[in-house]
């Protein structure tokens, strides 16, 4: 996985964009996560919102995704 930073409304989280994004303007999503939420947003909103689940559900997620 290619790792790309980008500045971030929430300065403190560390924003990685996944590998599977394109410069080519298609679907791109960054995730970071704290001790307590694991956040995901569109790359090309970067102030914009951002959805926030608990490790729990993101785990639950990216299983049934990747399963």
């Amino acid at each position: 996985m290619a790792v790309q930073r980008s500045v971030s409304a929430l300065p403190e989280l560390a924003w990685t964009k996944s590998s599977h994004s394109t410069g080519n303007g298609g679907e791109c999503v960054e995730v970071a996560s704290s001790n307590i939420q694991v956040h995901a947003r569109d790359s090309k909103q970067l102030s914009g919102p951002d959805l926030a689940v608990g490790p729990g559900a993101w785990i639950g997620f990216v299983g049934f995704v990747t399963g």
